[in-house]
């Protein structure tokens, strides 16, 4: 089986990462993996997490949910982890343990139990589920798939430039001839 597969309703890689039965903790951060991003949750115990979802992201949401992150709203949740997972493909992703200490799990657990039901900005750069989640862990609102997404279109403005300024010298030199 191929580690990746692509999703032919879109131009998105859907990434496939073998099951691996992972006993998950109170205050483990969850990284699912959707068609064309990762929502995050965190791990509350029993069975549940807590995440932040626009308006009509539901667990039985399906392209809704991808167009519901253009809403500047979104709610706090606690649902069934099967439930906020689907049929996607999910992992433990406490990433940044190494460069952040996460603060104690008692503090994170009740902080995401004490949101739940409350409404909340939502902003796909600055206020989305990744960042919730990691201000809730470590105490510091940040999202490796924004920071990624912005190097990334910095490189595609850096080469659809270096394409026109390599365009523009070439005429130049066809009209110098």
């Amino acid at each position: 089986m191929n580690d990746e597969t692509r999703n032919n309703s879109t131009s998105c890689i859907r990434v496939k990462i073998p099951s691996v039965h992972v006993e998950l903790k109170p205050g483990d951060l969850i990284e699912i993996f959707r068609s064309c991003y990762q929502h995050w949750a965190i791990y509350v115990g029993d069975g549940k997490v807590v995440h932040l979802a626009p308006p009509c992201e539901h667990p039985t949401d399906g392209v809704a949910s991808v167009l519901a992150a253009l809403s500047d709203r979104a709610y706090v949740k606690k649902d069934w982890l099967e439930d906020v997972v689907r049929k996607d493909r999910y992992r433990v992703n406490n990433k940044h343990d190494e460069t952040h200490h996460p603060l104690p799990i008692s503090k994170i657990v009740r902080r995401a139990q004490e949101l739940v039901g409350r409404e909340m900005p939502y902003n796909l750069t600055s206020h989305n589920c990744e960042h919730f989640v990691m201000e809730l862990r470590y105490g510091v609102a940040m999202s490796d798939q924004v920071t990624e997404a912005i190097a990334m279109g910095t490189v595609g403005v850096m080469g659809v430039a270096a394409a026109v300024i390599r365009s523009m010298a070439q005429r130049r030199k066809h009209r110098k001839e």
